[in-house]
């Protein structure tokens, strides 16, 4: 696809949507078709639409159905639309929710406008724009937290993990402790689905 693209800004507030409209529908690269209040009346003009959006720009909190609430069927409406939402809360549950139902961006109100620009044309390029504080918590929300294995594992468990830390064979630990190493073997299996892992590597990275 290739400039200017058909974007459809889709904000409650006039003043913002004014605002919205005035910067970017003078940009060369956009087009906007569709400058509206309400998700309803998104839904209303999207199946009679000549030519569907390639890009919507959608506020999630809104009047009657919210951007949250439509975005499953704006994916059947325009499947090929990258929509990219906009709120002012930095609210961890709306973000994972709207990028679980298929939104390619979630950005804050305070984004500048060139910035805003900026990440709706990087959407058309693959990418998938956040504001840095969003990112944030996105980041936050899958980095792995620190295992705590004394709270679920037995004592003998806890042992073997302790060895295998010290990067000790599975022979190693078994002659350490005193036990047979299909002991140890099974004692591994079952700290592994205790801790949700599914690899030696994978345990000593939780654990650091």
């Amino acid at each position: 696809m290739t400039p200017p693209y058909r974007l459809v800004i889709i904000e409650d507030d006039p003043t913002v949507r004014e605002l919205l409209h005035g910067y970017l529908g003078r940009q060369p690269e956009l087009e906007c078709v569709l400058v509206a209040d309400s998700a309803e009346a998104l839904l209303a003009w999207l199946p009679d639409a000549v030519q569907p959006p390639q890009l919507i720009l959608l506020d999630i909190h809104l009047p009657g159905r919210s951007g949250l609430d439509i975005l499953p069927r704006l994916r059947q409406l325009a499947p090929d639309a990258e929509v990219v939402m906009q709120t002012v809360f930095e609210d961890s549950a709306s973000i994972f929710e709207a990028l679980r139902r298929g939104a390619s961006g979630y950005l804050l109100k305070s984004t500048p406008l060139p910035a805003l620009k900026a990440a709706l044309l990087d959407v058309m390029q693959g990418g998938a724009p956040m504001s840095r504080a969003v990112a944030r918590q996105v980041l936050a929300h899958f980095r792995p937290r620190p295992l705590t294995p004394s709270a679920v594992l037995t004592e003998r468990e806890h042992e073997i993990v302790q060895n295998l830390v010290a990067g000790l064979s599975e022979k190693h630990v078994a002659l350490h402790l005193g036990i047979s190493v299909q002991t140890v073997h099974s004692h591994i299996k079952s700290i592994y689905r205790k801790l949700h892992v599914s690899s030696r590597g994978e345990l000593l990275s939780r654990l650091r």
